[in-house]
């Protein structure tokens, strides 16, 4: 009788740790970052993250000095490495009814797919791969040097570009206030959404450091804080 006491009790603590596991999850991990969850603390090994932001920074910032300021140079350089650039008429009315902006266009899935395939004359297809769509007219240099960086970032596997975290992300910068906080997001999209963020932010403080040095344009620096600025 107390073995059988000490079996049920058993498999109890471990059906209850089972759904623990499955409430909390235990763990959280990407391609360079790792976050552990116990029942008292959140700690997150970024070590690798950092360096890779780094690298991206600093491999940036070096094309940057290359290109010195020519956008063809720097969508020649996008093309170089396998990723498409279109420019297309009126491309920033065009991709909003979509809830896109002009610059990077990360993996689409789904109605989106076909809607950016049709306007690339890509076809029907229900995915997309990460490219550009930029405006026909003269496209700001600052402005895609912004986009450029998430390009890089994204291509050097940095977390926060996959397609469900992009999505809550554009959701979020379309209506702030109704998206302010992270109100019925598990902790795995929590921290992708934040992921998202701070890849936001990099490139735009990126940017704007290089503007700063050079005493740059007001008027780029205040699309670069709006975000969603035509290029």
């Amino acid at each position: 009788m107390n073995g059988l006491k000490k079996y049920i009790r058993k498999l109890a603590l471990k059906l209850r740790a089972e759904t623990l596991k499955k409430l909390l999850k235990k763990s959280f991990t990407n391609s360079t970052t790792k976050t552990v969850i116990s029942s008292t603390e959140t700690l997150t090994f970024n070590t690798k993250t950092l360096e890779t932001i780094n690298t991206v920074r600093e491999n940036v910032s070096s094309i940057a000095k290359t290109t010195n300021g020519d956008t063809q140079k720097l969508i020649d350089y996008i093309e170089a490495q396998g990723t498409k650039v279109y420019k297309i008429h009126n491309a920033s009315a065009i991709l909003q009814k979509v809830n896109e902006t002009t610059g990077l266009i990360t993996e689409l899935k789904g109605i989106k797919a076909i809607y950016i395939n049709i306007l690339t004359g890509n076809g029907f297809g229900l995915k997309t791969k990460p490219q550009f769509i930029i405006s026909d007219k003269e496209t700001d240099y600052y402005l895609l040097l912004r986009e450029f960086y998430l390009w890089y970032s994204l291509k050097m596997k940095l977390a926060g570009f996959d397609y469900e975290t992009q999505e809550l992300f554009k959701k979020r910068i379309k209506n702030p206030i109704k998206n302010a906080t992270f109100k019925g997001l598990n902790y795995d999209k929590m921290l992708k959404l934040k992921e998202a963020m701070e890849r936001d932010k990099e490139a735009n403080e990126f940017v704007m450091n290089i503007l700063r040095g050079k005493g740059g344009d007001s008027n780029t620096f205040g699309k670069i804080i709006k975000g969603g600025a035509d290029i």
